[in-house]
């Protein structure tokens, strides 16, 4: 029977495909520091991780009885792909079951920037009673999102996903990725079960800076090591225009984006994720102009869902049940 290691957990649906196909699937967490070991003394064969585990390369090293590591989610930053490629070992992920939610959250920051939610919702509570006329006053002067400009860099699914919601808002998007010239968007509009076709074409990262009200990033990482939107290209953003991160932390050098939001250059930010998880630094989390939440772009439960499927779905095709 093959062993599997859902390290952060799996969804029931998945769990109960994989018992069903003949599968032994263990869901209790390993520390980092003790799954080489637990590992090799359980005999698994397949690793299912999330963000919060990593499959290093000595890990790799260390249990030559590993076939296949999946990744419960789009990126591969926390698995050495290459060194697992070099050793035969399988790493696939799943990057089309969480794209709406991951979309969803952007809008949700989104909306918390452009109607000061995430601090009114924290100074209301402390001191609502006694200054309300005074906060009411502090908070009136939001804008709306349709009819602004919203630039996606990087167009990939979750990217695509972000463009279908803003224009269904009624927004103008402006595109950037190195890969995609132009893609065709279908619209699916439930409440009469039409699909209106959208044609996107992409421009240059610099273009979009200028046209763009707001920003959100879906990039896998930094690029070269260096951040996508840094000092220089925060200059020639629009003076109080808004950045939202659900992609990666170190996507936006934090320093500079700091200072930006101090200056007045930049209205607000949105993070989801941060260049030192799970400690981010505290003037980000307490800062009045940014809103954060704990990288849970993913975490709904129609997408953890589908990830479970999916990733159940490949391992089962794999070993060929």
């Amino acid at each position: 029977m093959v062993k599997i290691l859902a390290n952060d957990g799996i969804d029931a649906l998945g769990k109960s495909m994989l018992k069903a196909a003949g599968f032994s699937i263990e869901t209790n967490k390993v520390a980092q520091d003790q799954l080489a070991e637990a590992i090799n003394r359980e005999g698994y064969e397949v690793i299912l991780v999330r963000s919060a585990t990593k499959i290093t390369a000595a890990i790799m090293d260390a249990c030559p009885g590993i076939k296949l590591i999946g990744r419960a989610g789009v990126g591969l930053d926390n698995i050495d792909v290459r060194h697992a490629e070099s050793k035969g070992m399988k790493v696939f992920n799943t990057p089309a079951a969480s794209s709406q939610s991951v979309a969803e959250l952007v809008f949700a920051h989104l909306f918390s920037g452009v109607r000061f939610l995430q601090d009114s919702n924290y100074q209301m509570r402390i001191a609502g009673e006694t200054r309300f006329n005074e906060l009411k006053k502090n908070y009136s002067a939001g804008i709306e999102l349709q009819g602004k400009t919203l630039g996606i860099i990087g167009f990939g699914r979750i990217g695509q996903a972000v463009a279908r919601m803003a224009i269904g808002m009624g927004m103008k998007v402006v595109a950037s990725d190195p890969f995609i010239s132009e893609v065709t968007l279908t619209l699916q509009l439930a409440q009469t079960n039409q699909e209106i076709p959208v044609l996107i074409k992409t421009t240059s990262v610099d273009e979009l800076l200028v046209q763009s009200d707001f920003i959100s990033l879906h990039v896998p990482g930094k690029i070269d090591g260096k951040s996508v939107i840094g000092a220089n290209e925060i200059s020639k953003m629009k003076t109080g225009a808004g950045l939202v991160n659900a992609a990666r932390g170190g996507v936006i050098d934090e320093d500079a984006l700091l200072n930006a939001l101090d200056q007045g250059k930049l209205a607000f930010c949105g993070l989801d994720v941060f260049e030192n998880e799970p400690t981010p630094r505290t003037d980000l989390l307490k800062h009045p102009k940014i809103s954060v939440t704990p990288h849970i772009g993913a975490s709904t439960a129609e997408a953890q869902e589908r990830i479970a499927a999916e990733l159940a779905g490949f391992i089962i095709s794999y070993y060929g049940n």
